[in-house]
C-alpha cells in the first residue's frame, strides 16, 4: 500500500479534553482526508467501514468527543485507538477483515490495467509519483478491482506484458543542469588529457566528508535464525576529513580536521604543496564556499600558477572519483560499527585511506596498472 507522510501524533491518556484535543493531536494530510472520504462516499464500503472513517475524520476536525460517540457509537478510547492504528497501518485498519478480495481479474480487467500502465501515470490517479512501481500498481488493482495478489511476481507480469523494463532510479539534484554538465566534460577533458601526459603535473580530485559517532548500517548475510545486533551511539560527535585522490597513481591523501572552512582549507593546501615539491598541482573540486573563500583564493594566487583549480559542475557528484573513495572507506571501516571515540575512529579511517590504492577514473582517465 502506498504510504502518505504523516505528522507525529502525541495523544496521552490523561488530558484536559478540549485543550489537549486541539493542541496535541495534529492534522491528517490532505491525501489521508481524501482517502477516508472516499470510503464514506463509496457504495462498495460497508456500514462499519464508513463509521470507522467518519470517526477518524471527526477527530481530525476537532469534533466534541460526545458528538463522535453519538454519531458513531465509539468511546473516546476506541476512537483514538482506531485513529492511531490507521496512522500506523493505513486503510487496512478501516476495511472489514471479513471482506475478502476476489481471487482473479477478468480478461477485460487485465486489458484495462495494461492500458493504464501504457498510457497513464500514477499521478493521474492521485498518487505522488510519475512512475509505476509494483506497490502502487498492486494498491491500484486492490482499490479499483478488489483483487489482491499474494506476491509481487503476479504484479510484475503486468509490466512484462506491457513491455516495461525494471530500472533503479538515479539520484538527481535540483541545481544540476545536464547541458552544463555535458559542456563541462567536453571543455575539461582536453585539459585533463594534457595534464596526464605531463610527468611534472599532479592531478588531484578533492572532497570533504564528515565522520560521525552516529552508527551507519549496511545489509549483511547471516545464517537463517541469526539476527545482527549493533550498538548505537546516543551522543553525536563529528570530525571532518579532507581527501585528495591522485588520479595518476591511485594514491589517497587524507587529513583529519575539526570542521571545514577557508582557513582550514588553506592549511590543508599547504600540506599538499609540501607533498609535491617542485610539481605543478591541478586540483578538481566542488564549488563549496570554503573552496571559493578569499583566504584560499589569495593562497592560490601566491602559488604563481603552481597550484591551479577546476570546479566540478553543480549537482554532479558522480563525476568526482573522491566520492567513491569515501564509499569504499566507509564500507570497510565504519559501517555496522559502534564508534566510541570519534578521534580514534577518524584516525583509523584516515590511515586506511592513505594506505589503500583507489583506481577510480576521472572522465576515463585513471591510474595505470603496474
Amino acid at each position: 500500500m502506498m504510504k502518505s507522510q504523516i505528522e507525529i501524533i502525541i495523544c496521552g491518556d490523561e488530558w484536559d479534553e478540549k485543550r489537549e484535543y486541539m493542541e496535541r493531536c495534529l492534522r491528517l494530510t490532505e491525501a489521508q482526508i481524501k482517502e477516508l472520504s472516499e470510503i464514506i462516499n463509496s457504495n462498495k464500503s460497508t456500514f462499519n467501514e464508513g463509521k470507522k472513517a467518519q470517526a477518524i475524520l471527526m477527530i481530525n476536525r476537532g469534533t466534541e468527543l460526545k458528538e463522535i460517540k453519538m454519531f458513531t457509537g465509539y468511546s473516546r478510547r476506541h476512537a483514538f485507538t482506531l485513529r492511531k492504528s490507521y496512522l500506523a497501518f493505513g486503510l487496512e485498519i478501516v476495511k472489514d477483515k471479513a471482506k475478502k478480495p476476489r481471487a482473479l481479474l477478468t480478461q477485460k480487467e487485465r486489458a484495462s490495467i495494461l492500458d493504464i500502465i501504457k498510457s497513464t501515470k500514477p499521478a493521474d490517479y492521485g498518487y505522488e509519483l510519475n512512475y509505476w512501481t509494483t506497490n502502487i500498481l498492486a494498491y491500484h488493482i486492490k482499490k479499483n478491482y478488489d483483487v489482491q495478489y499474494k506476491s509481487k511476481t503476479s504484479v510484475r507480469i503486468f509490466f512484462k506484458e506491457a513491455k516495461f523494463s525494471y530500472h533503479k532510479p538515479d539520484k538527481t539534484y535540483q541545481r544540476r543542469n545536464e547541458d552544463e554538465v555535458e559542456k563541462w566534460k567536453l571543455d575539461i577533458k582536453p585539459i585533463i588529457e594534457k595534464a596526464m601526459s605531463d610527468p611534472n603535473t599532479v592531478i588531484l580530485t578533492e572532497d570533504e566528508m564528515v565522520l560521525s559517532t552516529q552508527t551507519t548500517t549496511q545489509k549483511i548475510w547471516l545464517p537463517v535464525g541469526e539476527y545482527p545486533k549493533i550498538e548505537v551511539a546516543t551522543k553525536r560527535k563529528n570530525r571532518s576529513i579532507y581527501g585528495f585522490l591522485d588520479i595518476k597513481t591511485g594514491r589517497e591523501y587524507a587529513f583529519k580536521t575539526e570542521w571545514q572552512n577557508m582557513f582550514i582549507t588553506e592549511k590543508i593546501l599547504k600540506k599538499i604543496r609540501k607533498r609535491f615539491p617542485g610539481k605543478k598541482i591541478l586540483i578538481i573540486w566542488d564549488q563549496a564556499g570554503w573552496h571559493r573563500g578569499s583566504v584560499v583564493q589569495d593562497y592560490l594566487k601566491k602559488s604563481n600558477g603552481k597550484i591551479s583549480t577546476i570546479y566540478f559542475p553543480a549537482g554532479a557528484p558522480e563525476l568526482n572519483p573522491q566520492e567513491h573513495v569515501w564509499k569504499a572507506g566507509r564500507a570497510k571501516t565504519t559501517h555496522n560499527n559502534f564508534i566510541a571515540d570519534i578521534d580514534t575512529a577518524t584516525d583509523q579511517f584516515v590511515i586506511f585511506l592513505n594506505q589503500t590504492k583507489f583506481e577510480y577514473s576521472l572522465l576515463g582517465f585513471s591510474a595505470k596498472p603496474k
